[in-house]
């Protein structure tokens, strides 16, 4: 099975059991809503700042900003993860129960937070200084990276361990389940953002091609709720997918719509 088929395969799959149970849907939304406040109510004044030459302060707060914007956003990705294991298991979960399950472990959440944050900044700056060899290499720091964080937050969920231990479990189980020469994982998300955005773009394109104005302005909604929705599915059913690798890599064995080869060959190794 090729990678995109595979990955559309999970991304069935996923998009099942997200459909099973509403609450995960909610929390992805929820999620969005309170980390895109936060983000806003420091990065507008951190712009502010920044255009009256007050660069430190405009550093400062853009700092904060993201910090706490990723806190939020960790936060309610621990609650999804958590109410995910839940539907996965066929159990009903409510956005009160994930949420609950979060507010449990929210000191490993704020460290997490914190090295997210620190390792994306560092990436950030890196790429900004470095040339063509130094692109190249920071990519393949990056692919190891997401590799090794990608079962973090279930981690953070269901184990409650603390942020560094979380991630050598998380990177220690991929080594474990599938050695060290690997090249991803099945993008679940990614696929969901191209089949929001390419029929967002079209309707955009379609209500200016249009030259009616009642049209373009129906289309231009019409195509950012489209894009929105993909957004919010793919958010969940990456979630319930990076559950599911979990308790596969950590000996649990495959779980609710998943087999055992499903989610071993979620994984890509080099050469393969």
């Amino acid at each position: 099975m090729g990678r995109i088929a595979a990955g559309w395969h999970l991304a069935k799959l996923s998009l099942r059991v997200v459909w099973s149970d509403g609450s995960l849907s909610a929390l992805v939304v929820l999620g969005g809503i309170a980390s895109g406040a936060v983000a806003l109510a420091f990065l507008v004044p951190a712009a502010v700042a920044y255009g009256i030459e007050e660069k430190v302060l405009a550093a400062v707060l853009t700092a904060i900003g993201v910090y706490l914007a990723t806190l939020v956003a960790t936060y309610f990705a621990v609650a999804l993860a958590a109410a995910a294991a839940d539907v996965l298991d066929g159990r009903d979960r409510t956005v009160r129960g994930g949420m609950a399950a979060a507010s449990r472990v929210t000191g490993s959440i704020a460290g997490w937070a914190l090295v997210l944050t620190t390792v994306n900044l560092a990436l950030q700056l890196l790429r900004e200084r470095a040339g063509i060899l130094g692109s190249l290499l920071l990519g393949a720091a990056t692919v190891a990276w997401t590799l090794a964080t990608f079962l973090v937050v279930p981690t953070l969920a269901l184990e409650g361990l603390g942020p560094l231990q979380a991630l050598d479990r998380s990177a220690a189980l991929f080594r474990a389940k599938w050695g060290e020469q690997l090249v991803g994982t099945a993008s679940i998300g990614l696929l969901f953002a191209v089949f929001g955005t390419v029929p967002a773009l079209a309707l955009v394109f379609l209500g200016l091609a249009s030259g009616s104005t009642p049209i373009a302005v129906a289309c231009f909604v019409v195509g950012i709720l489209a894009a929105v929705a993909a957004g919010v599915l793919g958010s969940a059913a990456r979630s319930v997918f990076a559950v599911a690798l979990y308790r596969y890599a950590s000996g649990t064995g495959p779980t609710g719509p998943f087999t055992t080869v499903d989610l071993e060959l979620a994984v890509a190794r080099k050469g393969v």
